[in-house]
């Protein structure tokens, strides 16, 4: 099963590609997906939306995976982070796409062991899970660990009865 997982962002969304045959897991694919920030809000938007539709429609992958929003101190980013998501999820959900959900820490917690794990530590265990890719970046980074997180999930409801 190929898995999408998604660091969503307005700025810089990072998408990370997966397969996960069993408890086996192997790197496809992982990037960034960029909007200009001089451009428009609903700009900015509508091509993070058209990356995304082009991203899933090059890749065929059967499930995706998103980050939750995580409240920051300034109100303004997390509304700007919230649209994204949304976009990043309709992207999906148009494509047919169950799309899971976690938060930050679980994330972590699914990749490193520990929820307060800080983002040398995600990418450092992303690498060693996924050995020989090259992460672009750290949002790309996020992403796969998301997508880790996913088939752990998908594998563990496969075992429950």
């Amino acid at each position: 099963m190929i898995l999408l997982g998604l660091d969503p962002g307005l700025g810089t969304t990072g998408w990370g590609l997966i397969r996960a045959e069993g408890n086996r897991l192997s790197h496809i694919a992982n990037g960034r997906l960029k909007t200009d920030s001089a451009a428009p809000l609903p700009r900015r938007l509508a091509h993070l939306d058209a990356m995304l539709t082009a991203l899933i429609a090059d890749h065929a992958p059967q499930a995706a995976a998103c980050e939750e929003v995580f409240v920051n101190a300034n109100p303004q980013s997390t509304l700007k982070l919230g649209q994204a998501r949304g976009v990043v999820l309709c992207a999906a959900a148009r494509a047919g796409l169950e799309v899971g959900e976690y938060s930050p820490t679980l994330v972590k917690k699914a990749v490193v062991g520990t929820g307060r794990a800080e983002k040398a530590q995600v990418h450092a265990m992303v690498a060693r899970l996924l050995p020989g890719l090259k992460i672009d970046g750290p949002d790309a980074a996020d992403a796969l660990a998301v997508a880790i997180c996913h088939a752990h999930h998908l594998a563990s409801a496969r075992r429950i009865p």
